[in-house]
């Protein structure tokens, strides 16, 4: 399917940076719980993401990551999820997460 430029702009994805992290046990699978600021303009969001395969809570804390901060929250079991953490997936089909590889400023929008 081919979209237009326009409907490429109406999905806001920015840069973030993981300010808190914890496991989410309670989950149907295994994930775990961020804290992300995404800067002054939109503040700090959370969410929730079955990372697990490559990542542990422990090391999240000042990664940087790309999210989608424009669809509505979304009830992920007794957690309310504020924005879509962006990742591929491996040959296994563990998630690698998107960030940049240099530092740059938390809100920033993908272009």
């Amino acid at each position: 399917m081919t979209i237009s430029f326009d409907d490429f702009l109406k999905v806001d994805i920015r840069v973030g940076t993981i300010v808190r992290a914890e496991p989410y046990p309670e989950a149907r699978k295994p994930a775990i719980k961020m804290w992300i600021d995404f800067g002054p303009e939109i503040g700090e969001r959370k969410t929730s993401a079955q990372i697990t395969a490559h990542y542990t809570p422990e090391e999240l804390p000042g990664k940087q990551v790309a999210a989608v901060v424009n669809f509505p929250a979304k009830q992920i079991g007794k957690f309310m999820s504020e924005c879509l953490v962006l990742g591929f997936s491996d040959s296994d089909g563990g998630i690698v997460l998107i960030g940049p590889d240099l530092k740059v400023p938390n809100g920033g929008r993908m272009h």
